[in-house]
C-alpha cells in the first residue's frame, strides 16, 4: 500500500517535517511505500487565481501543477496531511493547496444547484500540531470548530472519509519525542484495517 504524506510547513528542520518523516517511516517498517510531498520545498504556490477560478466554472482544464498533485493523490491508497495549526485551521500554504487541487470536476462536481461528490474510497488521516494544550481547544470549542471546517467541510464534502485525526498539542512546551513516537505508530498502523480484509 502506498500513502501521501503531505506537509505544510515551510521550515524543514520543523517538528512537521520531523513527524511527517516519522510517519514514512511507520509506514516502511511493516512494508508500505510512502512519498512526502513537502509544498514549499517544491514550490507549490497555493494562490487561487484567475486559472483556478476558470477551472471551478469549468472554463478551463486545470493548470499542470495542479494536475501533478491530482495525480500524486490518484496513486495513493492513503492521504496523510501534516501541518502546524495557526489561527485555529491549516496554515495557508496547505490550505491553498486544497483549495486548488481539490477542485470542480476532480474532487466534486458542482452544476445546476447539485453538488456530486467524487473522492469516495479516498481515506485521509490527519496530524495537527498545535502549540495549545489540549484545555485551550476544548474550553474554546476550537477543536470541534476544526473538525467541522476541515473534515467535514472539505474531506465530506468531496466524499472522503476521515480515518483518523490527531491534534499533538503542547508542541512549543513539552518534549516532542512522544509526538514523534505518536507519528510513527500511525505510520505503522496505517493500513492495519487493510491487511486484515486482505
Amino acid at each position: 500500500m502506498h500513502a501521501l504524506i503531505v506537509v505544510g510547513h515551510h521550515d524543514p528542520q520543523s517538528l512537521t517535517h520531523a513527524l511527517a518523516h516519522q510517519v514514512a517511516e511507520g509506514l516502511a517498517h511493516v512494508g508500505h511505500s510512502s512519498e512526502i510531498a513537502d509544498l514549499a520545498s517544491e514550490g507549490f504556490d497555493p494562490r487561487f487565481g484567475l486559472a483556478d477560478h476558470a477551472v471551478h466554472r469549468r472554463q478551463a482544464a486545470p493548470p499542470a501543477d495542479v494536475l501533478k498533485e491530482q495525480a500524486r493523490i490518484d496513486s495513493a491508497d492513503a492521504l496523510v496531511l501534516v501541518y502546524p495549526i495557526y489561527w485555529w485551521s491549516l496554515p495557508a500554504l496547505l490550505k491553498g493547496w486544497v483549495e486548488r487541487v481539490f477542485s470542480n470536476g476532480w474532487a466534486f462536481d458542482y452544476e445546476g444547484g447539485n453538488t456530486v461528490k467524487k473522492l469516495h474510497g479516498m481515506k485521509v488521516h490527519l496530524v495537527g500540531v498545535a502549540g495549545a494544550d489540549a484545555g485551550t481547544f476544548e474550553r474554546h470549542g476550537y477543536g470541534e470548530a476544526m473538525r467541522v471546517q476541515i473534515e467535514h467541510g472539505i474531506f465530506d464534502y468531496c466524499g472522503a472519509e476521515v480515518l483518523s485525526s490527531i491534534l499533538l498539542d503542547d508542541s512549543e512546551g513539552l518534549d516532542p519525542v512522544g509526538h514523534l513516537h505518536h507519528a510513527y505508530a500511525l505510520g505503522k498502523d496505517l493500513f492495519a484495517d487493510c491487511q486484515a480484509v486482505a
